[in-house]
């Protein structure tokens, strides 16, 4: 990918000098991998539209009618609504066409198309022009702030031709901005264009680290997004704590749908417990499932002690309760019944078998034994 931290007086990228991650956070985003790129097709039917990439991840596409000679990472300068902008190419080839089918882009004369590759005066001027985008932030910050507009204003970007600078933002509800335009347009002497996105997207513009310790997906592959429900929590036993389930956008965490399909695959076959389970010990109420280990504990009231049970146990006891029946324990459906044909007093037997073939010892003789001898007369 082409670095977008400027470039030498030469036409080199000076970069950031942050040791191989990102300074600027428009290096790496969205980064793609173009997995036919070692497959060469004609020229003459190579697709003509190539994916450029823009600050903090932003992707457009843009027709290549000139055939210009370029490939991943080249900075291009693109047609714009008012003047022209400068990108860097992410994606060409059949992938390209790929994605606009999955964005539902049409391929159609409404694609802008791109002038020629950037030379060393345009990216030049370009790198100006975005020395202007963090000063412009800060300063209509305090406008909207003094005009007590309900938006967060998250970023700019400045066209490359100085003509045109698009603010992002978020709000709640409807803002009416009318005055704030006038005001930044007669400041900044440019053409402002408010573009709201959702938090999500501020996210992923703004970037961070998850709690994983990873780069958001959000700013580094994910951005289709899709609803987050938390059904998705409960179906994988999750907590439902909204502070660890909450991702730095302040919405559900897009990884919550990651392992959801899993986790319904394998709940298919775990039954559903509504009520406690019926035993002649008491009653057992759920306590945990292992959903891919199959096995679910129970206890019993006022009982700390958790069992076990696989659901086919599980299934037997249902079946039992449906029928009005009772196991006599969560382990078996019936005690075993102790032997009525033992005699009564089989303890008395067992102590006269101990002590009948046990020898007594016979006594001591003391009969022989003498006494001292008297001593001698001297």
């Amino acid at each position: 990918m082409g670095c977008s931290c400027g470039t030498k007086k030469d036409g080199q990228v000076a970069g950031c000098q942050n040791n191989g991650a990102c300074g600027t956070g428009g290096c790496n985003k969205m980064n793609v991998f173009d997995w036919l790129s070692n497959m060469e097709m004609p020229a003459i039917d190579r697709f003509d539209v190539l994916e450029v990439r823009f600050k903090n991840g932003r992707k457009d596409f843009f027709r290549n009618q000139d055939r210009l000679e370029v490939y991943t990472g080249d900075a291009v300068v693109v047609e714009a609504t008012t003047g022209h902008h400068i990108g860097y190419v992410s994606l060409q080839g059949e992938l390209v066409r790929l994605q606009m089918q999955k964005r539902k882009v049409a391929n159609d004369g409404e694609i802008k198309k791109i002038y020629r590759v950037a030379t060393v005066k345009d990216l030049e001027r370009h790198t100006e022009v975005k020395k202007r985008e963090l000063p412009t932030l800060y300063r209509a910050r305090e406008i909207i702030r003094d005009l007590k507009l309900p938006m967060k204003l998250s970023d700019i970007e400045y066209q490359a031709d100085n003509t045109k600078a698009t603010f992002f933002y978020s709000a709640e509800e409807r803002v009416d901005f009318r005055e704030l335009i006038k005001i930044l347009a007669a400041e900044f002497k440019i053409r402002v264009e408010m573009r709201q996105i959702s938090l999500r997207q501020e996210a992923g513009r703004i970037g961070g680290i998850g709690v994983c310790g990873r780069e958001l997906c959000c700013s580094t592959w994910l951005n289709d997004f899709k609803n987050v429900a938390t059904s998705a929590a409960r179906y994988q036993n999750l907590s439902l704590n909204p502070s660890k389930l909450s991702g730095q956008c302040g919405r559900l965490k897009c990884c919550l749908n990651y392992e959801l399909e899993t986790y319904l695959d394998a709940l298919q076959d775990i039954p559903e417990v509504q009520r406690p389970l019926l035993t002649e010990a008491g009653e057992a109420f759920l306590q945990k499932t292992d959903i891919f280990r199959k096995i679910m504990w129970f206890g019993f009231k006022g009982d700390s002690t958790w069992h076990p049970l696989n659901i086919q146990r599980v299934n037997e006891i249902l079946e039992l309760n449906r029928l009005g029946r009772k196991p006599a324990s969560l382990a078996v459906d019936v005690v075993p019944e102790k032997d009525t044909t033992a005699p009564l007093n089989n303890d008395l037997e067992r102590l006269d078998k101990k002590y009948k073939n046990k020898k007594r010892k016979k006594p001591r003789n003391r009969g022989n034994q003498r006494g001292p001898r008297p001593a001698a007369n001297k």
